[in-house]
Formats: structure tokens, sequence, C-alpha cells
């Protein structure tokens, strides 16, 4: 790992956040010392990612020259080795559209490295190597990464999934609604993070300490959502409160784990007591037993009636007066008596 690296891919502007995240942990995975060559399926599932869908972000970063592949050969046993990227900061890197060496027929090659940044590259081949009888193809990795036209015969027209699948080729006239609700999506968290930075006591232009920025920090406060099941309000309820315990902001999310974990364990209580509440006051009602009938009601009103306690004014309404009536349990004569009207 190294911060410079890091620190590089953090501050490239107007990539997409998938293609960003590739870049980022490619630049995670960057040894000063031996450079940059970690396995498609470590990368595809440090980004969460499929492997065809990394290479196309891969092919993105490559195109804006912010890096370069150089596919690897075991010299021995002809078998590929995992791709070397070049990053854009490394001394001595050129894009991939820069005049071919006629060496290994590629012009930003490690060979162009000087030799301590690239120990290890002396195993690339030629372009011109003879294929491998155990898996067909020369070099598997360029018919990946897209250097080479020719497609394997047995795999087709790459290891992995083409991940474009529209065949239509005229533009489209209108945006796809997964694009269109993914930007909704974003707007919606960039004004939910501002909010939580307001609420944190940050000025709207002040300047954010190193670890409230970037998309590390972003991805930090979704799984308070994700994890934790914190919804916006609440998780700006709790960054308010916290501002009781601590008057200034916090350096970065991460000191704000304490808070949200007590917040979703508090929820998580008070969920559980009103649920047993709810199945309580259920266990009383069916413990309750059935509704009184008319017969049962008149027969207890008739016996307030007919005894010389005393009897609220209000207590009787005429509709029981008149089932009282009807079934002979009073007289009209001890009603008027006792005030019943």
């Amino acid at each position: 790992m190294s911060h410079d690296a890091t620190n590089w891919a953090i501050k490239q502007r107007g990539l997409k956040p998938t293609t960003k995240i590739v870049l980022w942990h490619l630049c995670d995975r960057f040894n000063p010392d031996y450079g940059c060559f970690p396995s498609q399926v470590r990368l595809a599932h440090d980004c969460e990612i499929s492997r065809s869908t990394l290479n196309d972000h891969i092919g993105q970063l490559e195109a804006r020259g912010l890096l370069r592949r150089v596919p690897r050969i075991d010299p021995v046993t002809k078998r590929q080795l995992p791709t070397r990227y070049i990053l854009g900061f490394e001394p001595g890197f050129t894009p991939a559209d820069a005049v071919p060496c006629p060496e290994v027929g590629h012009g930003g090659s490690a060979r162009g490295l000087e030799a301590e940044t690239a120990p290890e590259i002396d195993l690339i081949p030629t372009l011109s190597v003879d294929p491998c009888p155990e898996i067909t193809h020369g070099i598997d990795a360029i018919a990946v990464s897209g250097f080479c036209p020719e497609p394997c015969p047995e795999k087709g027209q790459s290891r992995v999934r083409n991940p474009d699948t529209n065949l239509v080729r005229e533009p489209l006239r209108k945006p796809v609604k997964e694009e269109e609700d993914a930007q909704a999506r974003e707007i919606d968290f960039d004004r939910f993070f501002a909010e939580l930075l307001s609420a944190l006591g940050f000025a709207a232009n002040a300047s954010l300490p190193a670890w409230w920025q970037g998309w590390p920090a972003r991805m930090h406060v979704q799984r308070w959502m994700d994890e934790l099941g914190l919804s916006e309000d609440r998780i700006l309820e709790v960054a308010t409160e916290s501002r009781a315990e601590h008057p200034n902001p916090p350096d970065g999310p991460k000191a704000l784990d304490r808070f949200m974990e007590r917040a979703a364990q508090r929820d998580a209580q008070l969920i559980a007591a009103d649920a047993c509440k709810a199945k309580a006051k259920r266990q009383r009602k069916r413990d309750a037993g059935p509704p009184p009938s008319e017969d049962e009601l008149a027969a207890f009103y008739a016996a307030k009636v007919n005894s010389d306690e005393y009897l609220p004014q209000n207590m009787i309404s005429a509709a029981m007066c008149g089932l009282m009536l009807a079934r002979g349990l009073v007289t009209p004569e001890r009603l008027r008596m006792r005030g019943v009207r």
C-alpha cells in the first residue's frame, strides 16, 4: 500500500464513481518497490464488481491515460501471470497510445521504466510469443485487456463475458431510466451529506479534514444506513446530539461510529419493546373472551336500576332502556324514580 498512490487516485477528477473505486483499489495494491500487479479476481473482489465490468472500467482508465496494462507470461511454463498495471504517477510512465517501442511493441512498456521500479518486468514476452499448447492462446491476458485483435478459438472474443449486450448502435434519444435513477440517488445523497456536515458544525465553504473528503467518507456514511439500518433523518439527529459531548466537529466519520451504533441499538430495543407490548395487548384481548350479549347487558343495567346504589345520570342510554323494558326487567315507574330518561 502507498499513501502517495491512493492520494493521487483521490485527486483524479471527472471519473465515474465505480471507475474511481477501481483506480483507488489499484493504487491501494501498489508497492513502491515492486509496482502494481494484483490479479483480476482480487481486484473484482475488492471493488465488488464482476470481472467483465472491471475490465470495462480499466479500459476507461487506460483510455484517459491514467494507467497502462502490461501483460506478463512465465518464460518457463508459458502461463499467464497477473497483469502489471503501470500507474500515471510512476516515473517514466507513458500512455497506451504512445509510439510503439521496437523491443516489446508498446510505447510505455515497463522496459521504459527505471530498473528499480519494475524488477519483475523482465518476465514480459514480446507479442510474437508462440501459443501455449495447454491454454491454446499465447497471451491470454492480452485478449482480456483488448490488445490482441485475434480471439482465442476456444473462448471466443474474450475469457469473460462482454458487458455490452446492447446491439443497437444508433444514439439513444433519452437517457436510460436506470442511469436517471442512479443520478437522482447520487444527488439526494450529496444533499444529505451536505446536511450531515452542517449538523456536525462544518461551515458551508470551509475546507474539510482529509478523512471527510472523497468517496471513502461517503461509503462510510452509507454503511450506517446499510449495516445499522439508520435512516437519513436518524443519522442527522444522532450527529446533532453528538455535539453535546464533543462540540468540535469530528476529524472523520469513523469518530461517529460509536454514536451511530448506540443509536441503532436503542432503536432496536424500542422496536422489540413495542412488539412485546403489542403482543401482550393481543393476548389480553384474546383472554378477555367474547363481548357480552344484549341480554347480559340488559340484565346488568337492570340490576343497577333496581338496586338502591348510586346511579350516574347518563349511565343508561335510551337504547338500553328499550332493551330492559322489552325483556320486562324494569318498569317505567322504576326508571322515572331512578331519574332515567
